[in-house]
């Protein structure tokens, strides 16, 4: 993976729910690798309504687009940045995607459209920003169609503890709020929202990543996004130098929640 620093020269600094989507775009080798896999598990024909929950700038939506000569895939995600750099990615794809702003905890039909409800729902590296998880999966279920597949995966209970301790050790605690959830709390949520065939599991996934600019400009973009928002360009860089020298090795300790469910008849 290669990667450069996008750095304001003012003190200026974007919103905490602002993403750098263009950077991200570059940097998000991961969470592609990790998107096809998931992908992967989703049985389709060609022809479905697929719901990208969380579709980011495209990476995985486009690789979801291929499998589907036929069908159509609603790409959502909450970031006007990132459905942009989206928009760009999958123009080729012209009528077969539709572009969708919204939160998930404020996902319903209607906000869908015609395109409700789906024939499966994919996301992945999302689930874990949604502070709801219950509202969530019932959410999910309301806009699926009976036997509908749901496969997804974000960050679990133990994600990035390392990397959380590295930035104690500088004297702060991680900014935001973000949910990592256990296997077992998951699994009564799906069931209690609607969902059978119920199948949640971890895995760890240790990403290495160049000392240097590739791990800064990876910490600022996505594991520490919202903590430096606040930041002066020079307070910036100054803490990130900070974390990624406290940590043992440049390794994101990443623990991966799975998912694999069906929409209850």
């Amino acid at each position: 993976m290669t990667a450069h620093r996008d750095r304001p020269e003012s003190g200026v600094t974007a919103s905490p729910r602002d993403w750098d989507a263009a950077t991200y775009d570059r940097i998000s080798d991961p969470m592609t690798r990790w998107g096809a896999e998931v992908l992967g598990r989703l049985v389709l024909h060609g022809d479905e309504t697929v719901l990208d929950a969380g579709a980011g700038s495209g990476r995985v939506t486009e690789m979801l687009l291929e499998r589907l000569p036929t069908g159509r895939v609603v790409a959502l995600d909450a970031t006007p940045s990132m459905l942009a750099e989206a928009r760009r990615r999958l123009a080729r794809f012209g009528a077969q995607v539709a572009f969708v702003e919204s939160d998930l905890l404020e996902l319903s039909p209607a906000r869908l459209g015609t395109d409700a409800p789906v024939d499966a729902v994919l996301s992945t590296a999302t689930f874990h920003w949604v502070l709801d998880h219950d509202r969530l999966f019932a959410n999910l279920a309301g806009v699926m169609r009976p036997g509908a597949m749901l496969a997804a995966q974000c960050g679990a209970a133990g994600n990035i503890a390392g990397l959380i301790e590295a930035v104690r050790s500088t004297g702060f605690e991680r900014a935001g709020r973000w949910l990592y959830a256990t296997p077992q709390d998951t699994h009564v949520r799906l069931e209690r929202a609607g969902f059978d065939e119920v199948e949640v599991w971890t895995h760890p996934e240790p990403t290495p990543l160049a000392s240097g600019e590739e791990l800064e400009t990876y910490l600022e973009t996505v594991c520490l996004r919202t903590h430096v928002a606040g930041m002066s360009s020079t307070e910036r860089a100054r803490f990130l130098s900070e974390v990624a020298a406290a940590m043992p090795e440049p390794v994101i300790d990443y623990v991966r929640l799975n998912i694999s469910a069906r929409r209850r008849s």
